[in-house]
C-alpha cells in the first residue's frame, strides 16, 4: 500500500499513510515504521515529521479533517434564503459522498475518535480541530431558522453520524443508502427540527 504522490508534502504523505493504516490495520497496526513503509519513504523519515506518537495521532486527525472537510465540502452550502430543501440537498450529497467517495477516511475517524476516548491529550485535541465543523454547522442551522442551534447540530451530526457508521462499519455495512434515501431522512429529520 503507497500513497506516495509528487505534490503531496512530507507531512501530509506521512499523514495520509497513517490515515490508510487505520483504516485498514486500526490503531495497533500504526507505528512509525509501518507508516514509512506504506508512504514509500526511507526508515525513520516518520520520526522526523512526528517524534511522538502523540505528535503522529495529532497529524493524522488534522489531516483526516482537511481531506473530510474536501469530502463534506460545507463552504459549497447554500444560502439562508435556498430554505430547508436546498440545505437538506447539500447535507445529503455530502453524506452520500462520505460513504461512497472513500469509506476508509470514515474508518479512519471512528479509530481516532475510539483512541481520543482512551488519551485526554488527544481527545482535547480532536475536540478541538472538530470544533470547526460544528461551529459551521451552528451557523447554517441558525440562518435557516433554529431556535436551538446547539442541541439541533448535536441531534443532526448524532444522526448523519449514525447514518454513516451503520453503513461503513455497523450492521448495515452492505448497504449504502441511495442519495434519495438520505435525503428523505434528513428532510424528515430537518423539517421536526425546525418545525416545518
Amino acid at each position: 500500500m503507497s500513497v506516495r504522490t509528487s505534490s503531496a508534502s512530507r507531512a501530509d504523505l506521512v499523514a495520509d499513510a497513517a490515515l490508510a493504516l487505520l483504516a485498514e490495520r486500526g490503531m495497533r497496526g500504526l507505528t512509525h515504521r509501518a507508516v514509512d513503509e506504506a508512504a514509500g519513504l526511507p526508515l525513520g523519515s516518520t520520526s522526523n515529521v512526528a517524534r511522538t506518537r502523540q505528535a503522529l495521532l495529532e497529524l493524522a486527525v488534522r489531516r483526516h479533517a482537511e481531506r473530510e472537510a474536501r469530502v463534506l465540502a460545507l463552504e459549497e452550502m447554500p444560502e439562508p434564503s435556498g430554505g430547508l430543501d436546498a440545505l437538506t440537498e447539500r447535507l445529503a450529497l455530502a453524506v452520500h459522498r462520505s460513504l461512497t467517495r472513500n469509506p476508509a477516511l470514515l474508518i479512519a475517524r471512528y479509530e481516532l475518535a475510539l483512541e481520543a476516548t482512551r488519551r485526554p491529550e488527544l481527545r482535547a485535541f480532536y475536540d478541538r480541530t472538530g470544533s470547526v465543523f460544528k461551529e459551521q454547522l451552528a451557523a447554517i442551522l441558525t440562518a435557516v431558522g433554529s431556535s436551538d442551534p446547539a442541541r439541533h447540530v448535536l441531534s443532526l451530526v448524532a444522526w448523519t453520524d449514525g447514518l454513516m457508521f451503520s453503513c461503513a462499519a455497523g450492521s448495515f455495512s452492505a448497504e449504502v443508502p441511495a442519495a434519495e434515501e438520505i435525503r428523505a431522512g434528513l428532510r424528515e429529520l430537518l423539517a421536526g427540527m425546525l418545525g416545518r
